[in-house]
C-alpha cells in the first residue's frame, strides 16, 4: 500500500514533442489556434476546458473550470451569469488568467488580459444555439447565491418551462459572454528531465508581441 501511494505522487516522463522560439508563430494568438485545432484532432478529452481565476475586490483569487466556445482572432470567449461570482469579480476588477493543460499532449497554455463583455447581439446567438434546457437552466439558476434545496432549484426550472411554453426560450439579460484579450501568453511542452520548453510571450507598448524563453 505504502509504494502504491508512492507512485501516486510519482513525476511522469515527458518525452512527445519540443518548443522553440522558431518554432512558434509571431502571433501568440494564432499559436494558441494551431494548438487548440491540434488538441482536437488528437481527441483529447474536453479540449476547450479552461481555468478561469479572477479576484474578489477583498483581494482573494478565485479559480474555476469554464468552456471555450470560440477563438474569436485567437482570443478566448466564455459565457456565464453576470449576477455569478466570477462576473462581479470581473465588473470590479476585468484583469484575469486562463488556463488550458492538455496532459495527452504534454502541453499547457497560460494567459493574463482584461475580460470585456461581448456584443450583445453575440450572446444572443450563441444562446439561441444552446440545448433547449441549457436556455432554461439560465433562467431558472441564480448562480452562486445560496439556495434552500435542490428540490427549490427544480421548482425554479419548471417555472422557466412554464413562462415559456410554446415560445422561444430567450436569452436572460444577466446572461452572456466574455472575451478575454490577452497582454501574456505563455506556452508549455513538457521535456525529458523536467528542461520543460516554455515560450512567453510579453505585449508591449507599441502592440507587438515580444518573445522570450523562460527556464523550467
Amino acid at each position: 500500500m505504502k509504494e502504491q501511494r508512492e507512485n501516486l505522487f510519482q513525476g511522469r516522463a515527458y518525452k512527445k514533442d519540443s518548443l522553440s522560439c522558431s518554432m512558434v508563430q509571431k502571433d501568440p494568438r494564432k499559436q494558441l489556434e494551431d494548438w487548440y485545432a491540434q488538441a482536437v484532432n488528437q481527441q483529447v478529452k474536453e479540449p476547450n476546458a479552461m481555468t478561469l481565476s479572477t479576484v474578489a475586490p477583498d483581494g482573494q483569487p478565485s479559480s474555476r473550470m469554464v468552456l471555450l466556445k470560440e477563438l474569436r482572432n485567437g482570443n478566448a470567449v466564455f459565457f456565464t451569469n453576470y449576477h455569478s461570482d466570477k462576473a462581479k469579480h470581473l465588473e470590479a476588477n476585468p484583469a484575469c488568467a486562463l488556463l488550458f493543460y492538455w496532459p495527452q499532449m504534454e502541453r499547457q497554455v497560460r494567459i493574463q488580459g482584461i475580460a470585456h463583455k461581448i456584443e450583445a447581439s453575440c450572446s444572443d446567438k450563441y444562446f439561441m444555439s444552446r440545448p433547449e434546457d441549457s436556455r432554461l437552466g439560465a433562467w431558472a439558476s441564480p448562480q452562486s447565491q445560496v439556495v434552500q434545496s435542490r428540490q427549490w432549484l427544480e421548482e425554479q426550472l419548471h417555472k422557466a418551462r412554464q413562462r415559456f411554453e410554446n415560445k422561444p426560450v430567450t436569452r436572460p439579460p444577466h446572461w452572456g459572454g466574455y472575451v478575454v484579450l490577452p497582454e501574456m501568453m505563455e506556452f508549455w511542452q513538457g521535456r525529458p528531465g523536467r528542461l520543460h520548453d516554455r515560450i512567453r510571450f510579453v505585449l508591449q507598448k507599441n502592440h507587438q508581441w515580444k518573445i522570450q524563453r523562460l527556464a523550467p
